[in-house]
C-alpha cells in the first residue's frame, strides 16, 4: 500500500531526482512498520550566510496511531545525505516506536530504598 507522502521544496527547484529517494525512503519506512498514516517531507535550503556554505535541511514528519515521529535538522551540503540522516533518525525513531508498542521495551524498576541504621 502506497503511504500518502508529501514533498514540499523551499529554497530551491524541485526535483524528479530527489521525489524519487524521497519515496524510496517511504518505502524503506514502510517496511518498517505497515500502519503509516502519512509522511511529510519539507526540503529546505536557506540563503547562505557569509560564513558558512548552502546546506540543505531535511525535516520528516511521520504520522503513526497514537503518535507522530519528527525527524528535524538533518543538515548536510549534500541533498542525498541529509534526507538519508534524516530518515536514518525517522527510522530509529520508529523502530522505538514499534519496540514499544509491541511491549519488547521493559523498564527497569528503580532501586528499592535501602533501610538506614538509627
Amino acid at each position: 500500500m502506497a503511504i500518502p507522502t508529501e514533498i514540499t521544496f523551499h529554497g530551491f527547484h524541485k526535483s524528479d531526482a530527489v521525489e524519487a529517494a524521497v519515496h524510496r525512503w517511504v518505502t524503506r519506512l514502510e517496511l518498517v512498520y505497515d500502519r503509516i498514516l502519512r509522511v511529510e517531507v519539507r526540503l529546505d535550503q536557506p540563503h547562505r550566510s557569509h560564513r558558512q556554505g548552502r546546506e540543505f535541511e531535511v525535516h520528516v514528519h511521520v504520522e503513526v496511531p497514537g503518535t507522530d515521529i519528527i525527524a528535524r535538522h538533518a543538515r548536510h551540503e549534500d541533498v542525498y545525505v541529509a534526507i538519508a540522516d534524516a530518515f536514518r533518525a525517522s527510522r530509529r525513531q520508529l523502530l522505538d516506536y514499534v519496540d514499544h508498542r509491541r511491549e519488547f521495551v521493559t523498564f527497569r524498576a528503580p532501586n528499592p530504598p535501602t533501610a538506614k541504621s538509627a
